[in-house]
This record gives structure tokens, sequence and C-alpha cells, in this order.
């Protein structure tokens, strides 16, 4: 396998008359394009982590992740292209079966070590950090999702695959919101930069008159989702081509086309959304659900 090809990159503009009928545009900056495995935004949060490993006297990699975690397979795929060790510190006891994340996972030679979920959710603190780096010595660690500064950093160069200039407003899904606060400070200052939040509880702050989060569309929690949700991404394939996962760029697509409806774009706008991958979430779903 190779590495991700950025040159795969497109922006697909979606042709529908309710967006005509508005004049609006709309455009789709396809991250999904790059690799069948390290999709999406996951290579930009890696880049400046991987940066990091290889400027530093490391034996391998750390990484957290969830059973269905897009950034543990990208990450042990990653490490398995570039001959690096690769340790998954996996939420949740070990289950008899895996999921297909965690089987490709392994499949990439990704070490699995299963964690109970109070002991996953202590893996920010120092006494947690502290007791992975004695039992793990010169591993450098990922943050779960390749958060913090070095991630943010690696996502904001995502815009430089699309003349952002050319968009009013720049949208995308927040998770550990490593995306969003890099697109923040990547894009021009007069943009408008949304946030469509999947998970439940988030605390909005920090808006401002061009800085938005919306927290209504997380369809219950973070991948959880309904049967709305599901016929809207059949029908967004429908009439784009362009396939979505249900735990966050169908959401986004959802709340984008939700707002349009409800005028919150006023005429003229141009809308980037960008698809930030993680498709092979969809495998969890009962066979048919999707389209594609």
């Amino acid at each position: 396998m190779e590495l991700p090809d950025l040159n795969k990159i497109t922006t697909d503009e979606i042709q529908d008359p309710f967006l005509q009928n508005k004049n609006i545009q709309f455009d789709v900056l396809r991250l999904d394009k790059i690799h069948p495995v390290i999709s999406g935004n996951k290579w930009f949060k890696l880049k400046y982590h991987l940066d990091n490993f290889n400027a530093g006297n490391y034996k391998g990699i750390i990484a957290f992740g969830g059973a269905w975690s897009n950034h543990i397979v990208a990450t042990a795929c990653t490490c398995y292209l570039k001959k690096i060790r690769c340790i998954g510190i996996i939420r949740g006891e070990r289950l008899k079966q895996f999921s297909p994340t965690l089987l490709e996972a392994a499949n990439y030679e990704m070490d699995l070590r299963f964690i109970s979920r109070d002991k996953y959710a202590q893996r920010n603190s120092y006494e947690f950090l502290g007791s992975i780096k004695k039992e793990f010595p010169e591993h450098y660690i990922i943050p779960e999702g390749g958060a913090g500064k070095k991630g943010e950093k690696g996502a904001g160069e995502i815009l430089q695959y699309a003349d952002e200039k050319n968009y009013t407003h720049i949208a995308c899904a927040v998770g550990t919101g490593t995306m969003f606060n890099g697109i923040k400070e990547a894009a021009s200052s007069d943009q408008n930069i949304l946030g469509i939040i999947v998970l439940k509880g988030w605390k909005v702050e920090n808006e401002s008159d061009n800085i938005a989060m919306f927290p209504n569309y997380h369809f219950g929690g973070y991948a959880k989702f309904d049967q709305p949700l599901l016929d809207f991404m059949n029908d967004f394939f429908r009439l784009t081509n362009i396939p979505t996962d249900f735990v966050y760029t169908g959401k986004l697509a959802y709340a984008l086309f939700d707002l349009l409806k409800k005028d919150h774009f006023p005429p003229g706008s141009k809308i980037l959304m960008i698809h930030s991958g993680g498709l092979q979430g969809n495998v969890s779903l009962q066979k048919g659900s999707l389209i594609f």
C-alpha cells in the first residue's frame, strides 16, 4: 500500500435546484478520497505527531480509541506502512469477537491493549499517562483522535487543498474539536466557520460573529443515529454521489441542509463542507441500511 496521495483531493460542487433558487453555492472538499484507510482528516492530524516521533528517540507510537475508532485504524495503517511499532489502548473490555475496525488494526500489526471504560476516562490525567510511559518507555503518545496543538496545526493545512478565499462559510463536524480549531486558525478573519457537534453534552463557548457551533444535530449522542438520518444520507448520495458516515459527515450534511431550509445562509453564500472521511464506521450498520 502507498502513503496517502493528497493529489486525490477534489472539491465537488453540488448541483441542485434548491440551492440555485436560493443563489447559494455548496461545495464538498473530498478528503475521503485520499486513501481507503488513512482517510479524511486523519492524515492531517497525524502529520506533526509523526514529525515529533521522527525527531525523538522513540521506539513506537501509542494511540487511544474505541472499537470503531477511525483514528485507531488510520494510525495502525500509517505505522504499518512506516514500519513503526504501534500500540492501541482500546476503551472497554476485550470482546470475544473484534469489530471490523479492530480486526483491521490488528492486521496492520497494532498491539491492542484493552482497559475498562472507567480507566479509559482518565487517559488525559497525569497519573494515567505516567503509568503508560512507565509501561511503554520510549514510546510517543498521540492523544485520542490525534488531538492537541500538533493535530490542530496539521488540520489547519486542510484548507490549502481548496481555494478557501472563495468561500463565505466553511463547515466541519466536531468530535474532539481538533479539526475545527485548526480550521478556525487557518481561515480568513472575514469567513464564517461552522462546527456541527456530533456528541451530546458539548458546552458551546468562545463563539463570535463569524464562529458558530451547533450542538443540536447529534441525533442522540456520539455514534447515535435514527432512520431519518440514514434516509437523508441515502438521499444525499442520490443527489451528489458522495458517501457519508453516520458518526460525523452524515450529521454534518444533514445540519447544513437543515440550516439552508431555515434560511440561515444569506443569498450569495458560498459554502464549503469539509468531508473528513471515516466511512469505515458504516460497516457497523445493518446490511442494506445504506445504498452505498
